[in-house]
């Protein structure tokens, strides 16, 4: 028997190992089950070299618990090794047998896994002890057996193993004792060793009978040795990459179409990307794409390796050109992992145009999924957007869809402004937005509808990118002024009289939280709506941005701004101004003509102070203008107050408020019950 110490430059790598080189313990199995393969794929390569001329046998790796005696053994009969490899290979950590395989059979030697030499010592996760019996393939090579406690110190002596291949047995600790269940070893073998190359066996097949399940004699073999993803795309049928998928993810639905990656030059790469249905979500659709390394499953964390919105994509990319570090779990940013990012991508704008020009009819059916993919694409990644906005779409509210040159090409008659701006009007909601979109329509205009979770920041990105361009919301202003052709016709209403209607209107406007409005007159014509609601577009953008940009976070605090147009051509608003004045005319003739001589001493003391230097007005002169205005403010307190109390009692403008509001969708409870009952009594 030999005793010594193990190579390494700490005292102790085991609490090393346990809590920083690995990022979960659950890896352990990972790497002993990949060493077994790569032991397993190293004979092969032997074979096919002619340096091993045996026979070979029914090559598998075998994964064995055993409850009672705490351990888990993981079997293979691969190439197995010497004592003399064992101390070069386990004792001295860090010269990886692979490393000096590799040199010597570069060219055949592609599916071996390993790079560092230490997933080994992953067992110690995990084992109080760990055990290896082995033997070399060697002719008359002496099993030989290891052994080590999680210290330093190992013990290797001879050992009886009649079959060429390795066993190592890991002693569980009493605090790992989760990975002495059957269900969790299922669970982690499927996670992690669901498509490695060389079979992986777990127990045995089992079947109904006499009502339970028992063992067979079938070995139950837990992996795809070729997943789809490493056979020839001209071979494979539309069925066959739906059933892979069903394989990936059996809760899911179909997916939309999919992209087969192969590629050899610069790096190696394969793998299958699916375009699921994105619908409104995009965090539940992230950590879908699946990482492997020589078929073997790293992690399904890959940002870094795809773009940030390409991790809305599912599917399974494969690389041994992507650098790892010892655990396989995180990646390191180096320029391979930017030329397979760009790769990617391309691949994937290549694969949507190609399908948009085969069949445009098929890809607009398809639109609604893809269109949050394709916006988070556009607004995350700029040569993206130079890439998708060919086969990108706008969808009207009719259903059309029309690509951006399209669209250009057909609202460039009726949609340019009098400063030359294309005006792309669009609606967040048909329902409540309809009176806005048929105005619209009536004019002759077209309508967008941008109802995405993603459309508000389009909204901004394509004001940039489209020159003289501006995107308006079809609710944000009144039919004559989203798309101004000529300067606005004035009204015939006298200053005065555009006052006191103001007043009328905006004193009876409801108080609702976080919302203010002002009132606005215009000459709309007599066909016009009365009273519309509209809301601003800049402000309204700056709240709904705020949502996904933390620094404008101030705007979404702000209230909601609205203005109140009043159309001083139509009947009603007319009536309620003319019976208005007449019915408060007595009442306030005195306070006009207060209010008028307070204005014109106002304006008098202002002038003749203008011509002074600041220091040269007298304390008297400032106090006088100050009491002026504060009696102007008076007199027009009390002026609004009768106009307000008419207006109070006048049902016709609560009508036309609350009509208003209500095709806002912002008349509800007792306000509504109010409108109508209200609406009743005008009609008896």
């Amino acid at each position: 028997m030999k005793k010594g110490n193990i190579g390494v430059t700490t005292e102790n790598i085991f609490p090393v190992i346990k809590k920083f080189l690995y990022s979960d313990h659950e890896i352990f199995l990972r790497e002993m089950v990949s060493n077994a393969v790569d032991a397993t794929q190293k004979l092969k390569t032997l074979a096919q070299k002619g340096d091993f001329k045996g026979d070979m046998g029914d090559l598998k790796v075998t994964i064995a618990l055993d409850k009672d005696a705490k351990t888990l053994t993981i079997s293979d009969n691969g190439i197995g090794m010497t004592a003399e490899e064992i101390d070069k290979y386990i004792n001295q950590i860090a010269f990886s047998g692979v490393t000096d395989f590799l040199d010597k059979y570069k060219d055949e030697a592609n599916a071996i896994i390993g790079h560092f030499g230490l997933g080994f010592y992953s067992s110690f996760m995990v084992s109080d002890q760990v055990d290896i019996i082995t033997r070399s393939y060697q002719d008359g090579a002496q099993a030989v057996k290891w052994s080590c406690d999680g210290s330093p110190e190992f013990t290797l002596e001879d050992a009886d193993k009649a079959e060429r291949g390795t066993d190592i047995v890991l002693h569980i600790s009493d605090d790992c004792k989760e990975f002495l269940e059957k269900a969790k070893i299922e669970e982690l073998l499927n996670k992690y060793c669901k498509f490695m190359a060389v079979p992986v066996v777990f127990g045995k097949k089992t079947e109904w009978k006499d009502g339970k399940q028992v063992d067979t004699a079938e070995d139950n073999v837990i992996n795809h040795v070729e997943p789809l993803w490493t056979k020839t795309p001209s071979t494979l049928k539309d069925e066959d990459y739906k059933e892979f998928y069903r394989t990936l993810y059996p809760m899911q639905d179909e997916p939309l179409f999919w992209i087969h990656l192969n590629v050899d030059f610069p790096f190696h790469l394969t793998g299958i990307l699916y375009f699921p249905h994105v619908q409104n979500n995009i965090e539940l659709q992230r950590n879908k794409i699946q990482l492997y390394c020589n078929q073997v499953f790293v992690t399904d964390q890959v940002e870094g390796i795809v773009p940030d919105f390409l991790t809305l994509l599912h599917g399974v990319i494969d690389s041994p050109d992507i650098p790892l570090n010892v655990s396989r779990s995180y990646l390191q940013s180096d320029a391979n992992v930017k030329k397979i990012s760009t790769y990617i991508t391309k691949k994937v704008a290549d694969r949507l145009q190609q399908i948009f020009k085969a069949d445009r009819a098929d890809y607009e059916k398809k639109w609604d999924d893809l269109k949050l993919f394709i916006h988070y694409g556009m607004l995350s990644q700029e040569d993206f957007y130079d890439r998708a906005k060919d086969f990108a779409l706008f969808k009207d509210v009719d259903g059309k869809y029309f690509t951006y040159e399209d669209y250009q090409t057909l609202i460039k008659g009726e949609q340019t402004d009098k400063d030359g701006n294309l005006v792309y009007l669009y609606a967040t909601n048909k329902e409540d937005q309809y009176a806005y979109i048929s105005n619209a329509q009536a004019k002759g205009y077209n309508v967008l509808l941008f109802d995405g979770q993603l459309d508000v920041p389009m909204v901004s990105m394509l004001e940039q990118k489209i020159e003289k361009s501006r995107f308006t919301r079809v609710d944000s202003d009144i039919i004559d002024r989203l798309i101004v052709k000529e300067d606005a016709r004035k009204t015939e209403l006298s200053e005065a009289e555009r006052d006191n209607l103001s007043e009328l209107f905006r004193s009876q406007m409801p108080q609702i939280d976080k919302a203010n409005f002002n009132v606005d007159i215009e000459a709309l014509g007599e066909q016009a709506t009365p009273v519309m609601i509209t809301q601003n577009e800049y402000m309204r953008r700056m709240k709904e941005m705020s949502h996904f940009q933390p620094g404008m976070s101030f705007y979404g605090q702000m209230p909601d701004s609205y203005n109140v147009v009043l159309n001083a051509d139509h009947k009603l608003v007319k009536t309620v101004l003319d019976e208005a004045t007449k019915a408060t005319a007595e009442t306030l003739k005195p306070i006009d003509a207060e209010l008028k001589g307070l204005q014109a001493r106002l304006a008098a003391l202002r002038q003749s102070q203008s011509s002074k230097k600041p220091e040269e007005v007298t304390q008297e002169e400032k106090d006088d203008v100050a009491q002026t205005e504060k009696a102007v403010n008076e007199q027009r307190d009390k002026k609004n107050q009768v106009l307000a109390g008419y207006a109070a009692d006048n049902s016709i403008v609560h009508q036309l408020i609350d009509l208003a509001l209500l095709q806002n969708g912002m008349l509800k409870g007792e306000a509504l019950d109010k409108f109508l009952k209200r609406s009743i009594d005008l009609i008896k």
